[in-house]
Order: C-alpha cells, then structure tokens, then sequence
C-alpha cells in the first residue's frame, strides 16, 4: 500500500491514533501535512518525522473554529492538490449524560461532527475538479453501538458515520471515495483518562483481550488512502478486537 506523489491532511496529528496515521501516511510515501491545536506539539511531530527522512509538515488547525478551518484550507491548497483526508481529530471524556452542561455538548458536537463536516467541504471542491480523492473520517465504535458515559460523544460520531455515507453516495460520481474507521477501546490519552477498573471492564470485554495501539487504527486508514479501496466507498470498518461484531 504505497501512497508516492500523494499528499495527505491529518488532524489530530500531535497524538493519539492522528499522530499515527501522519507517520504510516508518510512511511508509504505521502508527504503529509499534520495538523491539530497544539502548535508545539505539531511541529514537534513534523520535525520528528523530518528527522527520519520522511516529507512532512505542520499547520495549525482548530477544526470548531470556522476561521481556523478556512485559513488551514487556503494555505493547504496554496501548496497543492490534497489527495487525502483523514479527519482525525475527537474530543470526549467519559461522564454520565445528567452531568454534562450544553458547553461541554457543543465542543463535543463541533470537534466530531462539524469540524469534519467543515473541513472536508473547504478540501473537497478540487477534489471534484480532479475527479480523484480519498476521505478517510475517524469515527468509533461508539457512534455504532453507542457508549455508557459517553452518549453525547456517541451520538457525534454516529452522526459523523451518517454524513459518510451521505457523502459518499454523493461523492461516487466523482471518483471520491469517503469510508469510516471505527476504533474501539485504543491506547490513547483519551482511554489512559479513564479510571483502572473503567479500563479493566472495557478490556475483558473485547474478545482478544487487550487494548488496540494507534498504529492498529492507521493501518486500516492507510488500505482507505490506498489504491486498494478504489472499489470501495460509503463503508464502516471497526477495528475494536471483536468488541462489536454485528
């Protein structure tokens, strides 16, 4: 699965499984542009991968802010065609449903859902002029089976596997292709937040016993940046374990 003359936008791309993605991104040979909010850490990242031969960059992005999203845009296209997205960055933490405040819904609502929806739109019209392009959304399996603590977030990224397959019902004629990952319970900050016995019930209940690592989940993302998925589009891959299998 190699990804030469190919240029690929990450979010999320100072941590977790975006951080990941950048690096098996640009280890099949795509010079990829990281992007997330933490400036230092992003650079850091790009730098580090820099260092190791590979064709990165940085640019700030914060996928709710509208103005962000615009700028990132501008100056990710001034440098050329964007042939894949991989909308990465998430925000959620584990709290019951009666203790969340509307603040705390909406950031989840605008970092999941509409920081996608945003950023793809600002990426997607030369992608329709060149009739060629790879989306790739970072959802979870929460947003399929939903999550006990985690039901605003839950409902973000179902809404995010929907707008996929809306889109890319859409986007067919085009030759764009737009799929989901769905991780389930992975070695993020996100999941190393949680409680020891919120972890220890999470992983005796995946059937292989053990926690995804980020580069579980961007080795999937990378098959949908490749040519291997040409023929594949509007779908949703969990990489949970066996967690949720239906």
């Amino acid at each position: 699965m190699r990804l030469e003359g190919k240029t690929a936008v990450v979010t999320g791309a100072a941590s977790g499984i975006g951080r990941a993605t950048a690096e098996t991104l640009a280890r099949a040979g795509a010079q990829v542009i990281l992007a997330d909010l933490s400036a230092d850490k992003g650079e850091q990242e790009a730098e580090r991968l820099r260092k190791d031969g590979l064709k990165a960059s940085f640019i700030p992005i914060d996928v709710a802010s509208d103005e962000s999203v615009a700028a990132f845009a501008r100056t990710a296209l001034g440098r050329g065609a964007v042939d894949v997205l991989v909308n990465g960055a998430g925000f959620g933490k584990a709290q019951p449903f009666v203790d969340n405040d509307a603040e705390f819904w909406e950031r989840v609502v605008d970092i999941n859902l509409l920081g996608p929806i945003k950023l793809t739109r600002a990426l997607l019209g030369p992608m329709i002029e060149r009739r060629s392009g790879k989306i790739v959304n970072v959802a979870s399996d929460a947003g399929r089976v939903g999550s006990s603590g985690e039901t605003v977030y839950s409902g973000a990224k179902g809404g995010l596997i929907a707008f996929s397959k809306g889109l890319a019902r859409e986007m067919a004629r085009y030759a764009i292709n737009v799929n989901c990952v769905c991780p389930g319970p992975t070695e993020t900050p996100m999941l190393m937040a949680l409680p020891d016995n919120h972890r220890d019930a999470l992983k005796r209940a995946i059937p292989m016993r053990q926690f995804g690592q980020p580069a579980d989940i961007a080795n999937a993302i990378l098959f949908f940046a490749s040519d291997l998925s040409n023929y594949i589009t509007g779908q949703t891959l969990s990489v949970s374990g066996g967690l949720t299998m239906a």
